[in-house]
């Protein structure tokens, strides 16, 4: 979620296509260790799949002599910033740290990566979010999509085709028919971060047509001169956010708990749609031992050709950084050997692309080379839309950071919970974004 992330169909349909180029992992043998170095990371990607990502730690660590990766476990509680900046005052700084919005402000304490194995193997668009005044910062973990997920089967019993859903007023009749069937339409989750930062984004990626417009958009937002209250696409989404309230199913809860019900009801087969991300897949498979679990777009408005109806927000989570200030060469030679291994080597492709059962995260894969292709069924959905061109910008990569958190947990659960008024969120809205620096045009975070 950051700088330009221009995801068009060539730029990310090359990295789904996995072309075969044999890459050498950076390693050093016994003779050339100085001392084992242990590489610490703060965290494990992401909570979903910590068991698979620690597997591969230790598959890495039984894997050479020189280096061992040890994760050191952050309270998730707390912002990636709260959790990083007291461990570099303390001089115990991460060698490896994971991050989206952020990255401008680590900007000046990580690696250029530029010229590693890694960054060669990426395409531009990936690479654009996590490069910072022509500094390599990070680099990306896989690609992943959100919109409208849906259990196969009930969507079939009840004779709804997704592919047909184009309009909000499509959206609405395929609720009835799944009422109709006798399930549950929609868990719409008011996960602080669900709303703050994906909700969100689907009204900042329809604004215009153009990445120009849409940054300008947010422009207008930070310079205090939008009128959300009157602009038709931020009506247009907030009555697409009412239809959800509607029809929600799901018990309201504020808190992160409310994740795992949600996933619980998908994939019990009690409702039909949720809105999330492909991120969510290797839970849903787990829970209900299947595959039968696709994404699709969720329209704002009831005319099928306006901009974005037809679409999927397709973007990096999040990027990998390197310490430059308190690691020393050997752990920071040890963090790339890790990462390099991760995504080139055969053992750790099939951990990084492997299904979920069989012990791997699921990822889609970014880099060249792999030859471990995921075979779910929302990730060949996701690769279809990406081929087909028909993708959005995650605009939230865009958000200064603490933005989305300030958004999320304050007024969009207000109006989720119907404590303020549309226009009420109109003006929060404007009143987060009023003076934050404009990342997007090289103003310092």
């Amino acid at each position: 979620m950051k700088k330009s992330m221009k995801l068009g169909a060539l730029a990310l349909a090359s990295t789904l296509s996995l072309s075969l180029i044999a890459v050498a992992t950076p390693s050093a043998s016994a003779n050339t260790c100085p001392r084992k170095a242990t590489v610490t990371m703060l965290g494990t990607i992401k909570p979903e799949i910590q068991d698979q990502f620690l597997a591969a730690v230790a598959d890495y660590n039984k894997s050479q002599n020189c280096y061992t990766v040890k994760s050191v476990p952050g309270d998730r509680k707390l912002t990636f910033l709260q959790n990083v900046t007291p461990m570099y005052a303390a001089k115990n700084a991460p060698t490896i740290m994971y991050t989206l919005q952020e990255i401008p402000d680590m900007a000046d304490k990580v690696l250029d990566l530029k010229l590693t194995p890694l960054a060669r193997l990426v395409s531009k668009s990936l690479l654009a979010s996590g490069n910072v005044n022509g500094r390599q910062v990070g680099v990306p973990s896989t690609a992943e999509a959100f919109g409208l997920l849906y259990n196969k089967k009930v969507l079939d019993k009840a004779g709804v085709d997704p592919s047909k859903i184009a309009t909000r007023a499509d959206l609405e009749a395929a609720f009835k028919k799944i009422e109709a069937s006798g399930k549950k339409p929609l868990h719409f989750s008011a996960i602080w971060w669900s709303l703050g930062a994906h909700f969100t984004n689907i009204f900042h990626t329809n604004v215009g047509k153009t990445k120009e417009a849409r940054l300008a958009g947010l422009d207008a937002l930070v310079a205090g001169k939008a009128d959300l209250a009157n602009n038709a696409t931020f009506k247009n989404w907030v009555a697409t956010m009412d239809l959800l309230k509607k029809y929600n199913a799901g018990k309201v809860n504020l808190t992160d708990t409310e994740y795992d019900a949600s996933i619980a009801n998908l994939a019990g087969g009690d409702f039909g749609f949720m809105f999330q991300g492909n991120w969510t897949e290797p839970n849903l498979i787990t829970a209900s031992k299947g595959d039968d679990f696709g994404l699709m777009p969720l329209p704002i408005s009831n005319n099928a050709k306006d901009y974005g109806n037809d679409s999927i927000p397709v973007g990096v989570p999040g990027y990998f950084m390197i310490d430059a200030q308190q690691s020393t060469k050997w752990e920071q030679k040890g963090a790339l050997s890790f990462l390099t291994w991760l995504y080139t080597s055969p053992e750790g492709q099939k951990r990084v692309a492997g299904p979920v059962e069989e012990g791997g995260m699921s990822f889609i894969p970014v880099y060249k080379g792999f030859k471990i292709e995921p075979k779910t069924y929302m990730a060949k959905e996701i690769s279809k839309f990406a081929s087909a061109g028909k993708t959005l910008d995650w605009m939230n990569s865009y958000y200064p950071a603490g933005l989305q958190e300030e958004v999320g947990k304050v007024s969009m659960q207000q109006y989720f919970t119907d404590k303020i008024s549309a226009a009420d969120l109109a003006k929060a809205i404007e009143a987060a974004w009023k003076g934050k620096p404009k990342t997007w045009r090289g103003e310092a975070a």
